[in-house]
């Protein structure tokens, strides 16, 4: 049996945690080495030199954890996702940098500041331990929401209902019922842009409306950015080839192409 949504989320939150747990580590490891040496040697006692293989390297493991763990928080906590990325995020309003201010951004790039002739440090690396923390707190918050009475899976459970008519719509692809897989993918990509209107209280006047209308609209609202908008509306067009255009028959790469990009819509675009 596959995994529902829920159980997915469930599921990505809890690798993530512990992905971001190792990433501590190494923080620590690196910039606090003598206390690190101390407590782990204690604790991992004659396995601490397996113990530091496992430990990742900040750096480069760092930005694929962001990217997944701020798509997860995007959807969990949609409230927090803003403290999340000013956390790493370099303030655009910042003239100086200070131990307030300092980021993961800054952490990444090596950025260390001094004073005087004996190069005082007045901030390094060190400051945006802290901030990664945080970070870290924000996203194990969000194993509540699972439990919460609060938590609205409503589009978690459409999205399960989306997920079964795509794979309805391969399977009629399979049959060699082109158009009608096409037809199937373009309600679903219908149905969640009308959701994502929603989820961005963005108002929707028309009674019957369209791909190309909530397109539109998401759009003019920044909602999307112009690259988004321009593959809605290729998937729109690849629809329309299904429902209207009696010229051709659509081919199956058109088809397989529009079930792709409707999939990865459901995915991403919230």
């Amino acid at each position: 049996m596959s995994q529902t949504n829920l159980e997915k989320y469930e599921s990505d939150l809890d690798r993530l945690t512990k992905k971001g747990v190792s990433l501590l580590l190494s923080l620590e490891k690196e910039y606090h080495s003598e206390s690190f040496e101390k407590l782990y040697k204690q604790i991992a006692k004659d396995n601490y030199q397996e113990f530091l293989k496992k430990i990742p390297n900040f750096d480069s493991g760092y930005q694929s954890w962001y990217s997944e763990a701020s798509a997860v928080i995007k959807q969990l906590l949609p409230d927090r996702l803003a403290d999340f990325s000013r956390l790493y995020e370099k303030p655009k309003s910042r003239k100086a940098i200070t131990w307030e201010n300092y980021v993961i951004e800054d952490l990444l790039q090596g950025l260390q500041i001094t004073r005087g002739f004996q190069k005082e440090v007045v901030v390094n690396a060190t400051a945006a331990i802290p901030r990664f923390k945080q970070q870290l707190e924000i996203l194990k918050s969000a194993e509540g929401r699972f439990e919460s009475s609060l938590f609205d899976i409503r589009q978690l459970v459409q999205a399960d209902l989306f997920d079964s008519e795509l794979e309805a719509a391969r399977e009629l692809i399979k049959n060699k019922f082109i158009r009608a897989a096409g037809a199937i993918a373009g309600v679903v990509l219908e149905k969640h842009l009308a959701q994502v209107c929603v989820n961005h209280n963005v108002s929707v006047s028309k009674k019957h409306p369209t791909i190309n209308d909530f397109n539109e609209l998401l759009k003019n609202n920044n909602v999307i950015d112009t690259p988004q908008w321009r593959f809605i509306q290729h998937l729109a067009d690849l629809r329309n080839l299904c429902d209207h255009n009696k010229n051709r028959e659509p081919k199956t790469e058109e088809i397989d192409d529009l079930i792709s990009g409707v999939d990865k819509m459901i995915k991403t675009l919230f």
